[in-house]
């Protein structure tokens, strides 16, 4: 069995990072602009525009809207640490709301008593 970690480590950060490049893309930046702001390659960058990376989770339209709120303020030279910041904050919003807990049990054998996911948020 994974972590819960593991699972934000492979999955949610990559889907996440490739949600909001995406959205920047949708304001007009470049590539080059959006790796500078979410402190990524811009190799990564397009990789994440092709979908060849962060492609495999798919998040409610309300989660959606969360993206295109941070992705506006990133877009509009934030410092680095708030772009982390308010990136984290997406990460334990999805935490929080136990999909970690579901990604986790989709992508893993996890055992039917397994409760660290709840824990994770209760103590966020």
């Amino acid at each position: 069995m994974r972590f819960p970690c593991e699972i934000v480590i492979w999955y949610l950060l990559p889907a996440i990072r490739s949600a909001l490049a995406k959205e920047l893309a949708n304001l007009g930046l470049s590539q080059k602009d959006i790796s500078e702001k979410l402190g990524i390659s811009e190799a990564a960058v397009s990789q994440y525009m092709k979908g060849k990376r962060g492609r495999k989770i798919d998040f409610t339209t309300e989660f959606y809207e969360m993206v295109r709120e941070v992705a506006r303020h990133v877009a509009s030279s934030i410092s680095s640490i708030e772009v982390y910041r308010r990136t984290c904050n997406l990460c334990l919003e999805l935490r929080k709301r136990a999909f970690l807990c579901d990604l986790h049990k989709k992508l893993d054998n996890v055992p039917e008593d397994c409760n660290l996911c709840p824990c994770l948020s209760e103590d966020l």
